[in-house]
């Protein structure tokens, strides 16, 4: 991906994430952003469009007149990534909007630069199964977090480290697999935020980008990205 695109005049994007046990919905407007957010497993089927209804309400905004509709479209819990996708394909078709499909990864490590001023992030998502969906990002000249490599699902065992530089560490999977992650980067660690999840306002965020350099999709075309098949427990 080109890091160096030259932002346009900020979109209004309206921006959905419910991969993980966080349920959020953003809206961003002239470069503002307005989020509700809330730890809810189990609750994302119920309380998303609620959370979408308020902000456009409040915004005094009816979905066609925004430029786009943003979603986290995972890795992650299959429901939640399927509940994202789900309503931003309801609210594209109906208002006839572009999709901006946005890594739940990215913005877990968009989380960490924007908030915690870190500027190498190992995000690390809890998948179940003795496994976590990660990746490695750094901040690009922007600010945007930029990926290094693939996103991936693995066992703690084979997270592969960058051998030098301290690295910053975002997400469940530091929560579920941080001893043997720590025990990797020893001394190369800079912190980390275990109890964090990718949050709306950072998939608005990352939207921009994404708007600018032309990256959207039709809305039968916004789907869910998984990294596995298996998506219950083997018996």
């Amino acid at each position: 991906m080109n890091e160096n695109i030259e932002v346009m005049a900020d979109p209004s994007i309206l921006a959905v994430e419910t991969s993980t046990e966080a349920c959020s919905a953003a809206l961003l407007i002239g470069g503002e952003i307005a989020e509700r957010y809330e730890i809810a497993p189990r609750a994302h089927a119920r309380l998303i469009l609620g959370m979408v209804d308020e902000l456009l309400a409040v915004a005094e905004l009816k979905p066609q007149q925004l430029d786009a509709i943003a979603f986290g479209r995972g890795p992650g819990a299959f429901t939640g990534v399927r509940i994202a996708a789900g309503v931003v394909q309801g609210i594209a078709f109906g208002a006839d909007l572009p999709v901006i499909p946005v890594s739940s990864l990215a913005a877990l490590a968009q989380d960490a630069i924007d908030y915690s001023n870190q500027t190498r992030i190992l995000a690390a998502i809890d998948a179940r199964m003795g496994e976590l969906y990660w990746g490695i990002y750094r901040c690009g000249d922007q600010g945007y977090a930029v990926a290094v490599g693939d996103e991936q699902v693995t066992d703690a065992a084979r997270v592969v480290i960058p051998d030098s530089e301290t690295w910053f560490g975002a997400g469940s999977g530091w929560d579920v697999y941080g001893v043997q992650l720590r025990d990797r980067l020893e001394q190369r660690l800079a912190g980390v935020a275990a109890e964090t999840f990718p949050r709306a306002r950072s998939i608005a965020r990352l939207a921009v980008r994404e708007w600018s350099a032309g990256n959207t999709v039709a809305a039968d075309q916004a789907l869910p990205v998984y990294l596995r098949n298996r998506v219950v427990q083997a018996p």
